[in-house]
């Protein structure tokens, strides 16, 4: 039944997500932006390493929401250095490689990061930076495990996969997946996010200090291939109920966030009939707030 599942499962993503390109068509209402245009803080988005998403790539939308609230968002190009590091306020990281995962989805998945630039992350963090790190689904949860463990996050590297349906995954305030906590309930009641859509990533364990935003239900199974979307009779699967793909914590002056999905926070379109997936998306109405205040949390405006 199990192997079954895999196959019709699998057949659907695999034809939609084989093409994906930027909605640049996606403008989001913003009623009370956070700062006037270009006056906030800088928010550097890495693409030095090898990453899927880039600032005018498949993370314009994420960009263009930023940029539509105030932040200065900026490419991080090269090594994570301090000098150039302390010239922004947060840092996002989303689904970074290694160069030989680079177009080449199997097993091993080394870390994206040097051992010398993890441990410059794990400083500036701690000396008052904020960190979004996103990591999708296998090769990209196995590329950032290092850095994820270095601030107590367990990412595993494989597909967090839905048992019951097909498509797109929802998790809900009333359904208790998604945590009613500073983030999801936002500043003000039209902050408030009762329920998400995310598009297949990983399953993490969270730091014991940390607060978690989305908790799989008991449907969910972990499937951990050798190659990225390929599944058979010798695939690992084990169920995580419980276990969770995004949260929070604080870490010494600083404060970090970390997902297990990232096209939640993009708005693409995928495949020959440009279908939408990420925030444009119909069934995910209020996932740009999402974003939104998780960007506020790490810019220190609530708590």
């Amino acid at each position: 039944m199990k192997n079954i599942f895999i196959l019709i499962f699998f057949i659907f993503p695999l034809s939609i997500y084989s093409q994906q390109i930027a909605d640049t068509t996606y403008f989001p209402i913003i009623e009370n932006p956070e700062y006037e245009i270009g006056k906030g803080p800088v928010v550097f988005i890495d693409q030095g390493h090898h990453n899927f998403h880039t600032k005018n790539g498949r993370f314009r939308a994420f960009s263009e929401l930023l940029i539509r609230d105030g932040y200065n968002v900026m490419a991080y190009e090269g090594l994570f250095e301090k000098e150039k590091l302390s010239k922004g306020k947060i840092l996002v990281i989303s689904n970074a490689l290694n160069e030989v995962n680079f177009g080449n989805w199997v097993l091993p998945n080394p870390s994206a990061f040097t051992e010398s630039e993890i441990q410059t992350v794990k400083n500036w963090v701690s000396e008052g930076g904020s960190l979004f790190l996103i990591a999708d689904h296998m090769p990209m949860a196995g590329a950032a495990q290092d850095l994820a463990l270095s601030f107590g996050f367990k990412f595993t590297n494989g597909f967090a996969i839905d048992t019951t349906s097909r498509g797109a995954d929802f998790f809900s305030i009333n359904e208790k997946t998604l945590i009613e906590n500073s983030i999801t309930k936002g500043r003000t009641q039209n902050e408030r996010v009762n329920q998400i859509a995310t598009f297949t990533g990983q399953a993490m364990k969270l730091p014991k200090d940390a607060t978690p935003i989305i908790i799989f239900s008991n449907n969910f199974l972990n499937l951990l291939p050798e190659r990225a979307w390929v599944f058979d009779e010798n695939t690992e699967a084990f169920p995580i109920g419980g276990w969770s793909q995004g949260g929070y914590i604080h870490y010494g002056k600083g404060r970090v966030v970390a997902f297990g999905e990232a096209a939640m926070f993009t708005a693409q379109l995928a495949g020959p009939n440009q279908i939408k997936i990420g925030m444009n998306s119909d069934i995910a109405p209020e996932n740009y707030k999402l974003l939104l205040n998780i960007i506020h949390w790490l810019d220190g405006k609530f708590d």
